[in-house]
């Protein structure tokens, strides 16, 4: 099954480290980003789960949960846990998905048999309050994310949701962004008040609305 933008997320009951949950109840009206590890006891992950944890408070300041996943079990994770700890100096405050016979991961195509034949890839998904996707990213096992990256696509989500704009290349909260080409110019003096510079007709920078 590929999942693809705008698709409702699937919904399943799993075994994690911290109880058994259902996806969709367990996000309730929260963002949140799913993401898949190859395989426990590995290094590059090691770093991401503790990355990650070190960063729990800036995703819980935009209402956005944490969940990962790994193929082994739950007892292995529980395991994995003391490691994380011991390397990274941060304890994991999120849920790890047991996902031993890969219902999951089958659920969100995380297995690629030309990478890793079964194996997850680094998957990434984040997922809006409604349960649809709203980002998809896939990293090779030997290349870890990068927090700070996925913290400013959260932003960069949240606000497009919110206002009629996007966000330029290498934008960061509290820059400036776009208005949408949708809009005239006519609604666009009336939505930002703030007002905004017109590079061309199609490309019209303001700055962030919510600051």
């Amino acid at each position: 099954m590929t999942v693809r933008l705008g698709d409702v997320a699937p919904d399943f009951t799993a075994e994690t480290t911290e109880g058994t949950i259902n996806f969709h109840e367990w996000l309730g009206d929260s963002w949140g980003i799913l993401f898949s590890h190859p395989k426990d006891f590995t290094p590059v992950c090691t770093t991401e789960l503790g990355g990650f944890a070190a960063r729990k408070g800036d995703f819980d300041k935009r209402n956005t949960k944490i969940i990962g996943l790994s193929v082994d079990t739950l007892d292995s994770h529980h395991q994995w846990k003391g490691d994380i700890e011991e390397t990274q100096g941060t304890a994991l405050n999120f849920p790890l998905i047991a996902d031993e016979n890969r219902t999951v991961a089958d659920l969100y195509d995380m297995i690629h048999p030309n990478a890793l034949e079964t194996l997850t890839v680094r998957s990434v998904f984040i997922i809006g309050p409604d349960k649809k996707v709203k980002l998809t990213l896939t990293y090779p096992a030997s290349t870890g994310r990068n927090v700070d990256e996925i913290v400013r696509v959260v932003d960069s989500l949240q606000l497009t949701a919110n206002y009629s704009v996007a966000t330029p290349v290498n934008w960061v909260d509290g820059g400036d962004v776009i208005v949408a080409p949708a809009l005239s110019d006519e609604d666009a003096t009336a939505k930002f008040p703030k007002g905004f510079t017109k590079l061309k007709n199609y490309l019209r920078i303001t700055p962030q609305p919510n600051k």
